[in-house]
C-alpha cells in the first residue's frame, strides 16, 4: 500500500485488525532525500498520520501496539558525542528532518490518546538484504565482484564519516520486544561501537587479501549537501529495560555481507 494513499491505508489496517503495526516505511536514503524531498518529507509525515489516525481508531476497541522507525540521522551528528534517548535532535536531510516529524507526532498520539505507541531510535543496521546504494553493501558488493575479477574501481564519498553499524536482524529483535514491553516508551538500538567508512573497507577488502587502497577512489558527487561526520549510540536504557543485546560484532557483520556477496559475483560471473 501506497503511504500517501490514505484511504487505502487505513481500510487495509481497519481489515487487517492488527495486533502489532510496524512502519518501517520511508523514502529511506539519506543522500536521495536531497534529490526528491518533496517525496521524501510527504512519506515520512504524511504518511506516519495517517497510520496513527487508524491505529487510533482500531484502538478503540481492541489493543494494538505501534512501533515508529525512528533514525539516528535524527542527532546530525555534527560533534563526538554519544547519543542516547535524551540528546538533541539537528536533522541534517531532508529525510531527517521527516523522520523528526514523525518521532514527535508518534509521542503526541502516544501522550495525547493513551495509545501503545513507540519510537525505536536506531542506528544503522545492515545485512546482506541492504539496498546497493547504501555505502556497506556497496563495498561489500564490489568487493565480491573484484575479487572475481568483473570489477576493478569502486568510487565512494566521504570514506572518513564514522557510524555505529549493527547487524539488522538484532534490531529487528529489540523492534519486537519494545512492543512486548509493559509500558510505551522511546528506545535507542546501537552497538555503542563507532567505525569509519575506511574501517569497514580495510576490514571487508583484507578479508580476501586484497588492499582496499588499489581499489578506491572518491569523488565529491557522493559527498552530501550537509555530511553528518560522526554517529555513535548509547543501547543502556534498551539493555536495561529490555534485556536487548546487540549479539553480532562489527568484524561477523562485514564477514557475512562479504561472504554473501562473494558467492552472488560468482553466481554472475557463471550467468
Amino acid at each position: 500500500s501506497d503511504l500517501l494513499d490514505s484511504s487505502s491505508l487505513t481500510n487495509l489496517i481497519l481489515n487487517i485488525q492488527p495486533d502489532e503495526v510496524y512502519n518501517l516505511a520511508a523514502q529511506s536514503h539519506v543522500a536521495v532525500s536531497f534529490k526528491n524531498p518533496l517525496y521524501t518529507t510527504q512519506v515520512g509525515t504524511e504518511g506516519v498520520t495517517t497510520i496513527l489516525e487508524s491505529v487510533r481508531s482500531l484502538s478503540k476497541d481492541k489493543k494494538v501496539s505501534f512501533y515508529q522507525a525512528s533514525s539516528s540521522e535524527m542527532y546530525g551528528g555534527s560533534g563526538k558525542q554519544v547519543f542516547n534517548e535524551e540528546s538533541k535532535f539537528e536533522p541534517k536531510s531532508p529525510y531527517a528532518a521527516a523522520k523528526v516529524f514523525a518521532h514527535e507526532m508518534t509521542k503526541t498520539y502516544r501522550e495525547s490518546y493513551d495509545m501503545f505507541a513507540v519510537n525505536g531510535i536506531l542506528f544503522n543496521h545492515e545485512s546482506p538484504h541492504r539496498g546497493e546504494t547504501f555505502v556497506t553493501r556497496k563495498i561489500t558488493k564490489a568487493v565480491g565482484r573484484i575479487a572475481s575479477g568483473t570489477q576493478s574501481k569502486l568510487t565512494l564519498g566521504n570514506i572518513n564519516a564514522s557510524r555505529d553499524w549493527g547487524f539488522a536482524g538484532d534490531y529487528v529483535e529489540g523492534m519486537w520486544m519494545m512492543l512486548q514491553h509493559e509500558k510505551p516508551d522511546d528506545w535507542v538500538l546501537a552497538t555503542g561501537e563507532t567505525h569509519t567508512v575506511e574501517e569497514f573497507l580495510d576490514k571487508a577488502f583484507s578479508y580476501v587479501n586484497l588492499d582496499y587502497k588499489k581499489y578506491i577512489e572518491t569523488s565529491d558527487e557522493y559527498f552530501r549537501p550537509n555530511e553528518v561526520d560522526y554517529l555513535l549510540g548509547d543501547p543502556s536504557k534498551a539493555m536495561k529495560e529490555l534485556n536487548w543485546r546487540p549479539k553480532t560484532s562489527f568484524e561477523d557483520l562485514v564477514k557475512m555481507m562479504v561472504d554473501a556477496d562473494l558467492k552472488s559475483a560468482k553466481v554472475e560471473k557463471i550467468s
